[in-house]
């Protein structure tokens, strides 16, 4: 066992890699970047001067192996960094392009993230990593609960719909997930905040945020509710279509298993209902779930952006599009990053799941 992650944490390295590289020159590759955005005002009472100013103390020099100073060929549009210098502007364009403060090569970047240091936001020169904690409790809170909720019922539900397949319930049941599963979770966002959240019917839960104005003048179990009440829309927003999808898939996978030739012979054997089911049944019924299991811990983290954006969330979600929005190369690796690695970590948890989910399977 021991042996097996060890060898699978080793192959994870080049492919976190190659993720990160793949990444960070599609970034490059994307028309537009933080100077491009600034440079749209200039001429709506910003002087080009001014705003050459402005681009020149915030974006930091990188220094060549020749000593001289450059930065990427957008901003050599407006000043020249390295005055009567002569530098090759392709090889500063093709490598040393990385805007913010912390803005270096390729091969320094990945240092810095064995540190955990993303560098910091073009748009506010904040910490990458200390925007990922702030958002990150929010979209952890929201999901994790979705999950919970989800699992719990969907699963359960599925599989009682199975043992009651062809029958009126099972028709309805299985009508009812339909439709829920075809509603868009924007539409459903609009419809809640309409009619329950001060549209033009009733005023009971918040419009936005996830937490009031006045929550630091709250007592710890005050501050519980609060954040509580104003996260029962998004978390049911996050909860249909998920809960629709695994009762579906938890119904049909355990239709399929207890059609199988080995249930009809534990049943032969004389076995009781229950435990031909449930015992040999359902831990068969579960191999497919530990493969759709592995992509929960980086969807904890992606968020939803949709959801996040409707109701005014700052969590992961908003935090990525923001950052596509503006360009804000620095938060955009950070992101992607945390979630190629937590994408290959899930992997790696999903095959030692399926070794004690099905005895079958070995390691070796």
């Amino acid at each position: 066992m021991a042996a097996y992650i060890l060898k699978r944490i080793l192959l994870m390295i080049p492919t976190l890699l190659g993720i990160t590289l793949v990444t960070f020159f599609i970034i490059k590759l994307a028309p537009g970047d933080p100077v491009k955005l600034k440079l749209m005002f200039v001429g709506e009472g910003v002087s080009a001067d001014d705003m050459a100013a402005i681009l020149k103390s915030e974006t930091p020099a990188i220094e060549l192996p020749d000593g001289y100073v450059a930065f990427s060929k957008k901003v050599s549009d407006v000043f020249s960094a390295a005055p009567n210098k002569d530098y090759d502007q392709d090889f500063v364009y093709n490598g040393f392009k990385f805007m913010g403060e912390n803005s270096v090569f390729y091969f320094k970047w990945i240092k810095n993230i064995a540190v955990l240091d993303f560098g910091r936001s073009f748009k506010d020169k904040q910490p990458v990593i200390e925007k990922i904690k702030d958002a990150l409790p929010i979209t952890l809170l929201i999901n994790i609960l979705a999950i919970l909720i989800v699992y719990t019922i969907s699963i359960p539900l599925g599989i009682w719909s199975a043992l009651k397949k062809g029958t009126i319930i099972d028709k309805v049941v299985m009508v009812k997930l339909f439709i829920l599963f075809s509603l868009p979770g924007f539409w459903v966002a609009t419809m809640l905040l309409m009619y329950l959240a001060g549209g033009e019917y009733l005023n009971i839960f918040p419009i936005v945020g996830f937490k009031s104005d006045f929550f630091s003048q709250l007592s710890f179990f005050e501050k519980v509710l609060d954040v509580s009440w104003h996260l029962v829309l998004p978390v049911i927003v996050s909860t249909i279509a998920g809960f629709a999808f695994l009762s579906r898939f938890s119904r049909s996978n355990f239709l399929d298993v207890i059609g199988q030739d080995y249930i009809r012979t534990a049943r032969a054997k004389g076995l009781s209902e229950t435990k031909v089911l449930y015992k040999h049944g359902l831990r068969n019924a579960l191999i497919p779930f530990v493969t759709l299991m592995s992509t929960l811990l980086p969807g904890l983290l992606g968020g939803s952006v949709i959801i996040e954006q409707i109701f005014s969330i700052p969590g992961m979600g908003m935090l990525s599009f923001e950052a596509v929005l503006g360009r804000d190369h620095n938060l955009i690796m950070g992101v992607a990053t945390i979630g190629a690695f937590l994408t290959l970590v899930s992997l790696l948890i999903a095959d030692l799941m399926y070794v004690v989910v099905d005895p079958r399977i070995r390691l070796e």
